[in-house]
């Protein structure tokens, strides 16, 4: 299968694998930060939906190896970033539901669902874009 193969290695590929890293590593210490920093932090934290940010938490080591994979035009990294792309899109319609039903919640907590999802959206067809380079 051609996802199998190694990326066809680009600079955009780099730049996506670079972005995962940073943005991965930002995530793992923001959630961190609040998961265990403390009762201060969790109150300056407002409305924390506990799902989303365990997810966003864990999934930030994820991006962290995707990113490494994507850098150096690993094939299954492309898997990992459709993965995650797919995971976060679960968990915004998780999260949509539970404001539907009347969850208290912070709306940054939305945008930065919106947001992570139309990155990984990115990252993914970067990813896709160099599987198809001949």
């Amino acid at each position: 299968m051609r996802m199998q193969r190694e990326l066809r290695q680009g600079m955009g590929l780099r730049i996506a694998g670079a972005a995962a890293v940073v943005f991965g590593l930002m995530t793992v210490l923001s959630g961190g930060t609040v998961l265990f920093g403390g009762d201060q932090l969790s109150q300056w934290a407002g409305n924390v939906v506990r799902f989303v940010l365990w997810f966003n938490f864990l999934a930030g080591f994820v991006y962290v190896a995707s990113g490494i994979g994507l850098w150096f035009a690993r094939g299954w990294a492309c898997w990992t970033a459709i993965a995650i792309l797919l995971g976060t899109a679960v968990v915004l319609c998780a999260f949509l539901v539970y404001v539907s039903q009347g969850g208290p919640h912070e709306t940054r907590t939305l945008v930065a669902l919106i947001f992570r999802t139309g990155f990984w959206a990115i990252v993914t067809s970067t990813a896709l874009r160099a599987v198809n380079r001949r």
